[in-house]
């Protein structure tokens, strides 16, 4: 589904690997999918915990600069993302993430804000644009990454998606403001679900599951389609993987993020051969990928980053 790549800052050689590990010493390790790297348009990366500076609570790739953590140490773990995709933190576009279906479409005029220089822009959960050498920012620690990339148009889009911004179908908001602003034709994309919180791990109150029954009943050909084609795993249970199951204790359920977001994409046209699909907890991998669960909110920022060419 995706993979590990290890870089080591000595020699600037790239490592790819099979599987994830955990390695030691003075390495970057950060997240890829080769489906989006075989466009040849694009520099995408999601970021571990490898790699930086930042001690403590923080260790060591925090890219968060409302965690509490030093700045000077966020500011230097940019610059090493920024040396891994070729650009500076100058070049870079942060969301102002508020569990949203904002988007807001980047242009020249943005660029460093979040980063280098305060945003004038607030409640942003997606962002877009059509314009090279911009490196569109957003963060994670449990919720879900989604990454378009438009080769026909030459746009691309990134949006934080946790169950709010799934319940709001943010992945579809995207799709429709990439058609409107560059005349993206879904059929044409390409769309990845990044590292979040598992279905095993992410337990919901009853209120939250019942808001997804309907996407449920209306998905069933979709799911059976990924089941089928070998594009999702079964989830919890044997058979049609299932976007609630039954929770461990009364009025508990388990809620599947990853399942929910691939629906969305599906529902909004894009082909399922186009859209890949993680299968990396970042709650069971807490000490790999920050995880405000599994940390109890005493974590940094994993962040996703995408440029076009």
């Amino acid at each position: 589904m995706y993979r590990i790549e290890r870089a080591p800052r000595a020699s600037g050689e790239v490592i790819r690997q099979n599987s994830v590990r955990l390695a030691s010493g003075e390495e970057l390790e950060y997240l890829t999918f080769p489906m989006l790297e075989r466009t040849g348009v694009v520099r995408h990366l999601i970021t571990t915990r490898l790699g930086g500076v930042s001690t403590d609570e923080f260790a060591s790739m925090n890219l968060g600069f409302n965690r509490g953590d030093r700045k000077e140490a966020v500011d230097e773990n940019y610059r090493r993302i920024a040396g891994v995709l070729g650009c500076s933190p100058e070049d870079m576009t942060a969301s102002q993430q508020t569990h949203t279906t904002n988007i807001r479409r980047v242009t020249g005029d943005d660029k460093g804000k979040g980063i280098v220089r305060s945003q004038d822009y607030r409640d942003v959960d997606g962002l877009m644009t059509d314009e090279p050498g911009i490196a569109l920012v957003t963060y994670y620690a449990d919720c879900v990454p989604l990454l378009f990339v438009d080769c026909a148009d030459r746009a691309i889009g990134l949006a934080h998606s946790g169950w709010r911004g799934t319940l709001g179908r943010m992945g579809q908001c995207m799709v429709s403001e990439m058609r409107k602003a560059f005349g993206t034709d879904p059929a044409e994309l390409y769309a990845a679900v990044g590292p979040s919180i598992c279905q095993e791990c992410y337990e919901v109150s009853e209120d939250v599951a019942e808001r997804f029954v309907t996407l449920e009943k209306e998905s069933e050909p979709i799911r059976r389609e990924a089941l089928e084609r070998g594009i999702y795993r079964r989830g919890l249970s044997e058979g049609l993987p299932k976007l609630i199951e039954p929770g461990r204790q009364p009025g508990k359920y388990q809620l599947d993020l990853w399942l929910a977001n691939l629906v969305i994409l599906r529902q909004a046209g894009i082909p399922m051969e186009r859209i890949s699909v993680t299968d990396i907890c970042t709650c069971h991998n807490s000490k790999y990928l920050f995880s405000h669960r599994a940390s109890g909110g005493r974590r940094g920022n994993l962040a996703a980053f995408l440029m076009l060419d």
